[in-house]
């Protein structure tokens, strides 16, 4: 409870969850308020917004229901963003960490690969693998974790460096617990916060690089999402703008949702290490 009230001590911190909350209801409900096929014609090509109660958002140029698209597109965009920095995070906690404990030659070869890493822009990254591997929406998620776990793997490294010669890791190594053990055992939990911090920035970054790259038409086929549906309002934008405005606004608020949690987060994290 103490946690949980340090995390909704801000007004910002409330806001960012709330419409987290938004996404999350979103997508949880799509199924059930929108239980056809999202891509399916529904109604009139072009509908306004407010003309007919049964499409409130209108349609698009199809006729396919805008609103069932912005509630099944915030499935895709949950799914891609927490996947995405699950998968970075589990990598570059796993190489921070091994890179950090074992030192040496095997630090220096770890680090030098993640710097290879970084010297490609993670859009570029994504664009290329996507573009090689083909569009799905498990390749989007290797793709955007692929360009993202090196932030990670840079903060574990730093967090392992100042936490491997304390007294507790000195003590694992003389009752004889394997180096593995005690690195990922012993020394990563306690290396965790500072890299779980990132995560909220790795959230936001994976939905506006899925965006992106459906928006370019290597998003998944068979996936309706808000880059595929702005895309798609870009050919009727002065007739029609309607169509890339309500993906956008979406777009916008889940990633300042994403944002303003993240802070949460972080200094009710802060506030507890240093208590501790």
């Amino acid at each position: 409870m103490r946690q949980l009230r340090r995390f909704f001590r801000t007004p910002e911190t409330v806001a960012g969850a709330a419409i987290l909350a938004l996404l999350v209801a979103m997508a949880l409900a799509a199924p059930l308020l929108f239980p056809r096929d999202p891509q399916a014609i529904a109604g009139p090509a072009l509908l306004p917004p407010f003309q007919d109660w049964s499409l409130p958002l209108g349609t698009d140029r199809l006729g396919r229901d805008v609103l069932a698209e912005l509630f099944h597109g915030a499935r895709t965009s949950l799914a891609v963003g927490l996947a995405a920095a699950a998968a970075a995070l589990l990598i570059g906690a796993a190489v921070g960490t091994l890179a950090g404990f074992a030192g040496g030659v095997i630090d220096e070869v770890l680090m030098r690969v993640t710097d290879a890493f970084q010297t490609v822009p993670s859009f570029l990254l994504a664009l290329a693998f996507v573009s090689i591997v083909g569009p799905s929406l498990g390749v989007v998620v290797a793709a955007i974790a692929l360009g993202a776990w090196t932030g990670p793997t840079r903060v574990a490294r730093a967090e392992v460096l100042s936490i491997r010669e304390r007294d507790y890791v000195a003590g694992a190594r003389v009752i004889g617990m394997h180096p593995l053990e005690i690195a990922f055992r012993e020394v990563l939990p306690n290396a965790l916060p500072p890299v779980l911090a990132l995560s909220s920035a790795i959230v936001a970054a994976a939905i506006l690089t899925e965006a992106a790259l459906s928006f370019l038409g290597l998003g998944d086929p068979n996936r309706v999402t808000w880059g595929d549906m702005i895309a798609e309002g870009r050919a009727v934008l002065r007739t029609a703008p309607y169509l890339s405005i309500f993906p956008g606004i979406a777009l916008v608020l889940t990633v300042l949702g994403v944002y303003l949690a993240g802070e949460g987060v972080v200094e009710s994290t802060a506030v507890r290490r240093s208590l501790s």
